[in-house]
């Protein structure tokens, strides 16, 4: 009687486990080489764009101003993916212009003329890491090639 209700426990965890992974994967997008692309090119260009944050704002404002268009134009593509409302927020607080990313390190370069290297540095390793965290959902993410017919 025992081993029975040990084998039924088992395939009730294995159930659970298996209605989870399939809820998981009907709830997020596909993986997407333009998106994952997109998201490596941006955070190069926006590191270096930083790096002349200790220069007047002015003198850089077309360059700030192309990779702000571009992150909006990559926003605006995530947020009409279907099911990839995760990557759609984490682009959302990237680019906001009240926030502590890259949206509001820009608003803060502008307002103040220029920045010091220390708050460079350090708004630098926070904005890598939300785009390292944007790259790395969406390279997690199930790839066509994955899926079973």
């Amino acid at each position: 009687m025992k081993f029975l209700f040990r084998k039924k426990r088992r395939l009730a965890t294995i159930l659970v486990a298996i209605s989870f992974i399939y809820s998981a994967c009907s709830t997020i997008s596909h993986f997407d080489q333009f998106a994952y692309q997109q998201t490596t090119s941006l955070k190069v260009d926006a590191l270096h764009v930083m790096d002349l944050a200790t220069e007047e704002f002015k003198s850089h404002e077309t360059d700030v101003t192309k990779i702000r268009m571009d992150m909006q134009k990559v926003y605006e593509y995530e947020k009409n993916r279907p099911k990839n409302e995760i990557s759609a927020k984490m682009w959302a607080m990237l680019i906001d212009s009240s926030g502590a990313l890259f949206g509001g390190f820009v608003n803060t370069w502008k307002s103040q003329g220029k920045c010091s290297q220390a708050y460079i540095s350090n708004k630098q390793e926070q904005i890598a890491f939300a785009f390292d965290q944007i790259a790395e959902l969406e390279s997690h993410k199930i790839k066509p090639s994955d899926v079973k017919q």
